[in-house]
């Protein structure tokens, strides 16, 4: 494992409109490394990851993700940015209007893909990688909510990002999905992916001895590792 961080902002302020949500932020992540982003709904843990994902400007402080510098980041590069950043989403925001393949292979097309039967090869890749190399011909509506969670980690890995964002991914799941969607999350970072798992259901936390980092008062603040 390499030792150069992924991410690391030195001494940023991170701005909603002209609201100050995070002061002085001091934050590091290494390559492979999974950890937990805690906080109330509000504290600013999305905001942080709207940043390191270029949707919201860096405008304070010193901040680099994935090789980009945040600070100087322009409108064109956020593509690349993203391309190498998985994102999963608390409402797996799948195209209900079409089948888990064609979900992504739309993703493929859109970030540049070409080959039909390279990219065929990479949606069943991905669907292996988490579980559901059967499901791929059916519609969103006929999986269960776990399984629509595992589509949307299945389209975040596609891009063979360097970093995962899961916004609170298991919001909207039973508690034994939830640990299940935490496993398969915990292994993807064992392939050398960065994992950053923002939630604020602290039960499930137990599971791994990792990184805890709480957003609280504005601050990041680095918690003991759960264990």
């Amino acid at each position: 494992m390499s030792n150069s961080p992924i991410i690391l902002l030195n001494n940023v302020r991170i701005f909603q409109r002209e609201n100050l949500v995070l002061n002085n932020v001091d934050f590091s992540v290494l390559k492979g490394e999974f950890l937990y982003l805690i906080g109330r709904t509000g504290s600013g843990k999305s905001s942080l990851m709207r940043t390191l994902y270029g949707d919201i400007p860096l405008k304070e402080g010193e901040g680099h993700c994935c090789g980009f510098d945040l600070r100087k980041l322009k409108r064109s590069e956020i593509p690349m940015l993203r391309r190498k950043i998985g994102i999963v989403f608390q409402d797996f925001q799948l195209l209900t209007d079409r089948t888990v393949n064609n979900n992504l292979l739309f993703v493929l097309k859109a970030t540049g893909w070409k080959d039909s039967k390279a990219m065929d090869e990479r949606v069943q890749q991905v669907l292996e990688r988490v579980g559901l190399s059967t499901k791929g011909y059916k519609m969103p509506h006929e999986l269960s909510g776990g399984e629509q969670q595992r589509v949307s980690i299945a389209r975040a890995l596609l891009n063979d990002p360097e970093l995962i964002l899961a916004d609170e991914p298991t919001g909207n799941l039973d508690p034994e999905t939830t640990g299940e969607i935490l496993d398969l999350l915990f292994n993807i970072s064992h392939s050398g992916r960065s994992v950053i798992m923002a939630t604020h259901d602290y039960t499930h936390m137990k599971k791994f001895n990792t990184r805890v980092v709480r957003c609280e008062d504005s601050k990041l603040l680095e918690m003991s590792a759960v264990g």
